[in-house]
């Protein structure tokens, strides 16, 4: 039982750490004002852009670098078309998913050698000999660079969120725009940049996702709504970079428990148990969302000539 209960803690640790990764440059956007909706389809970019460079290139820093670059270019489109053009957010996030969908499948179809191995993933932070220590050994020493770099971001982000300038910029812009405009702030300037950053964490939040352990993308939507997940954690969690990160641990925590219970010959349908990380979602929502603060912007688009 104890070997169970460590296996699905290690496991929740690991799938929560692409969410802690894309949470936190969507905690930026949406406290900027902007809802980067389109995180779904970055993230499947991010995923297909690690396998590809991992195979390819055989190097994981080429492919942690080319995902940072997609994820700058794809957070871009989106903040030209939110914040210049001033198009519907949700809308315009919507769009960004499905391209990001029929973009992703269509060039999978075409690296068929992808198919055929696993890339290498993310190596362990410690050396193998500490892998044994009984529970430490499993639960934390064994886990892969990315988790925890994925659990040391939130708290490096709620301190500039909170105690740095810029922090201070990006909630006086989503709070009250025309004041910063006022007080000499490029208001465009920093939506960009925090849209921008968003689109890069997504996207190195797709690259975790495959390259931490599996080492394979799948074709029609690796993502599988986890972006979702995570625009959830943020209103949840008040768009406080720590507080979401416990949310999306929670998340990660039943995404592992719902798949030790399909391999438990369980009696509940598995596609049921497929459900688990979003009901907790929906119900997560309905009790907290009235406690959050929201930026006072949140979602509206900021015109430079009604200041």
């Amino acid at each position: 039982m104890v070997e169970i209960i460590i296996d699905w803690l290690q496991a929740a640790l690991r799938w929560a750490a692409p969410l802690l990764i894309v949470s936190i440059g969507e905690v930026y956007a949406e406290r900027s004002g902007v809802i980067n909706m389109g995180i779904e389809g970055i993230m499947l970019f991010g995923a297909l852009a690690g396998i590809a460079v991992g195979f390819y290139m055989k190097s994981l820093l080429m492919a942690v670098i080319i995902t940072i670059l997609i994820g700058a270019l794809l957070g871009l489109i989106v903040a030209f078309l939110t914040v210049s053009r001033r198009t519907n957010q949700v809308v315009t996030g919507l769009m960004v998913n499905m391209a990001c969908l029929g973009a992703t499948d269509a060039l999978f179809s075409l690296m068929s050698e992808t198919r055929q191995s696993r890339v290498a993933t993310f190596p362990a932070l410690f050396p193998q000999s500490m892998h044994n220590i009984p529970v430490l050994g499993p639960l934390f020493f064994s886990q892969p660079v990315s988790t925890w770099v994925a659990f040391i971001l939130p708290f490096i982000a709620g301190f500039i969120l909170y105690k740095t300038r810029w922090g201070l910029n990006v909630r006086a812009v989503g709070d009250n725009p025309k004041a910063a405009a006022t007080a000499g702030l490029s208001v465009i300037k920093i939506k960009y940049q925090t849209v921008v950053l968003s689109g890069i964490f997504a996207a190195l939040g797709g690259c975790v996702l495959t390259l931490a352990e599996v080492g394979y993308f799948s074709a029609g939507g690796m993502a599988a709504g986890r972006g979702f997940i995570v625009m959830a954690a943020c209103v949840v969690g008040g768009w406080d970079p720590i507080r979401t990160a416990f949310i999306c641990l929670a998340f990660g925590a039943a995404d592992a428990a719902q798949l030790r219970f399909q391999t438990a010959n369980s009696v509940i349908p598995y596609q049921f148990l497929q459900m688990l990380p979003y009901i907790i979602t929906i119900v997560a929502l309905a009790i907290m969302v009235k406690r959050s603060i929201v930026p006072k912007t949140w979602g509206a688009a900021y015109d430079p000539k009604d200041v």
